[in-house]
């Protein structure tokens, strides 16, 4: 029997997928646990129907953070810090506080997680740091730290 997976099924599918299992698999377990449902063709018409739409929505999303990448691009953000001698700053520079000012003097929301900082920014300077956007999507942000 021909069967359209709901969900992830370990060994047979992941959600979506067009599978054949045995007939009482698909009666006693995958059809009242509702982890699929029968192959008719009216199923697999909505099936193409929810892939299209989801394939319009990634697509739109795409764009969106395109935009974004390229206006990460052009900004700058200025982070105001204490330091001692020599430009070392007491304490240091991370990728929340970045993320705070980036929504504060920009208006651009950024989760945290996004700003790939390799290690805290722990002297005065212009520094590069890569934003991921969306996946396949990157930016370039300049940040520099100032005395405050």
């Amino acid at each position: 029997m021909k069967v359209i997976l709901l969900e992830d099924v370990k060994g047979h599918g992941v959600k979506g997928d067009v599978v054949n299992v045995k007939d009482g698999y698909a009666r006693n377990f995958l059809f009242p646990r509702n982890l699929a449902v029968e192959a008719t063709p009216e199923n697999l018409n909505n099936l193409e129907k929810k892939k299209a739409a989801l394939e319009k929505k990634k697509a739109q999303e795409m764009e969106e953070a395109k935009k974004l990448a390229e206006t990460i691009s052009q900004v700058e953000v200025v982070v105001k810090a204490r330091s001692g001698e020599n430009g070392k700053l007491f304490g240091s520079v991370t990728n929340a506080e970045i993320a705070d000012i980036l929504q504060k003097t920009h208006n651009i929301k950024i989760d945290k997680k996004k700003i790939v900082l390799p290690d805290p920014i722990r002297n005065l300077g212009d520094y590069q740091l890569e934003v991921k956007v969306y996946p396949e999507v990157t930016a370039n942000l300049k940040v520099k730290v100032v005395e405050e």
